[in-house]
């Protein structure tokens, strides 16, 4: 079974400092790097190191930049027949990174914002197990995503980053939505304090989503199927020095044991050791583990009882 990501491919510029920096501050970095990064790369990277057959749509820009990125899907493995270039500069972000993994992000979208719905297609998710999406393109492309998605009965994750308001004809045709903690509190509304991570999934589910992981971190996951009862996913213990390719670690891990016939928890926890082996490492995509290591964090039991091959 085959996956396709439908999202952002950017040029990450990244930081290694000391601590972030306070409003109208400037500091200074230890490090600085140019990696291959976008939200969509990134998932769409996850999902082929932890083992899937992926496909990607994106727009790349006709620069340097954009050779880089189609180079860099191509290198992974990941089927670039769908990579559309635009006559505008490739997407960038800025990335600066503290140590202990805190991180601070600013996007230019560059040709991300040139990827309109006329580029999506039935043929495109013909024959897709899973679609994952997420927010850095337009509203209206993913719109386009997850129709399409619905029409040909493919399981349509969505990623809600970075954050905005998303209409009640997205979240109706939402298989899995994977806010962490900062997103669900936007899509809630709630004010930051006190957080009950199974009354967000239980606020997010009635909104009209179908399933909810809510992505806490160092504190692990928690899930709610419709079907079923709250679910804690334990974090594993590591020392973090990078979060910015955590969650999108997670999702394109937790879409390979989707689709591969693992029940969701067990998916949940598959994904759970690839977003903890990214943050030992520094980046985006090269911090992405692979199906190997991932399934070292497994006990021999857990492995026993799950799909995962």
């Amino acid at each position: 079974m085959s996956i396709l990501v439908v999202g952002s491919a950017n040029i990450d510029y990244t930081l290694n400092v000391d601590r972030l920096p306070a409003p109208g501050e400037t500091v200074t970095a230890e490090k600085f790097a140019q990696m291959i990064g976008g939200k969509g790369v990134n998932q769409a990277v996850a999902a082929a190191r932890a083992g899937g057959s992926v496909a990607m749509v994106c727009c790349i820009g006709s620069d340097s930049n954009g050779q880089r990125l189609r180079a860099a899907l191509e290198t992974e493995g990941i089927v670039v027949d769908h990579v559309s270039v635009a006559p505008a500069p490739s997407g960038v972000a800025v990335v600066m990174t503290a140590a202990g993994g805190d991180n601070m992000i600013a996007v230019a979208p560059g040709a991300n914002a040139m990827l309109q719905p006329s580029m999506l297609n039935a043929d495109q998710f013909a024959g897709k197990s899973i679609v994952l999406c997420q927010l850095e393109i337009s509203l209206e492309a993913t719109l386009q995503a997850s129709r399409l998605a619905r029409a040909s009965g493919t399981i349509f994750i969505l990623d809600p980053a970075p954050a905005r308001t998303m209409p009640r004809e997205l979240l109706a045709r939402v298989g899995w939505l994977t806010p962490n903690e900062s997103e669900a509190r936007s899509l809630l509304d709630l004010p930051y304090g006190e957080f009950d991570p199974v009354s967000a999934a239980r606020g997010i589910r009635a909104m009209g989503v179908s399933n909810v992981i809510i992505k806490l971190g160092g504190g692990g996951s928690l899930l709610l199927c419709k079907d079923g009862d709250p679910i804690f996913i334990a974090p594993h213990d590591v020392a973090a020095i990078d979060t910015t390719a955590a969650g999108d670690s997670f999702n394109g891990a937790f879409a390979v044991a989707l689709s591969e016939g693992a029940r969701p928890e067990n998916a949940a926890r598959f994904a759970s050791a690839a977003s903890a082996l990214a943050v030992t490492r520094c980046g985006a995509c090269d911090a992405m583990p692979y199906r190997t290591e991932i399934k070292q964090l497994f006990s021999l039991d857990t492995l026993a009882a799950m799909t995962i091959r």
